[in-house]
């Protein structure tokens, strides 16, 4: 008899010019938001369930499950990909030019 008991991936402290991305791809991947939240990086015990009014200073956790872990996997996989080519990127940006 298979265990049908969801599984869970947390993702901590995501930029947020990514956020809507990884909510795009948990729900192509049959995955759910458990949980989306606002914590502060000074105060531990301030977290917000909705987007502050001044975002800066709080980093962006989400919880997401699916009953498969394969598919939080995938997302895991394409998330850790995705912050490689951005840091690549802006490698690349940083970088001096070439002169001939």
């Amino acid at each position: 008899m298979e265990n049908f008991q969801n599984k869970y991936l947390e993702i901590k402290n995501i930029n947020k010019d990514i956020v809507n991305w990884v909510e795009d791809i948990a729900e192509e991947n049959n995955c759910r938001i458990e949980r989306k939240e606002w914590k502060s990086k000074y105060n531990s015990y301030v977290v917000y369930d909705y987007e502050p009014f001044c975002s800066e200073g709080f980093e962006i956790n989400i919880l997401l499950s699916s009953f498969d872990i394969s598919y939080l996997n995938f997302i895991k996989y394409l998330y850790n990909e995705k912050l490689s080519t951005i840091d690549y990127l802006n490698s690349c940006i940083k970088s001096p030019a070439i002169k001939f």
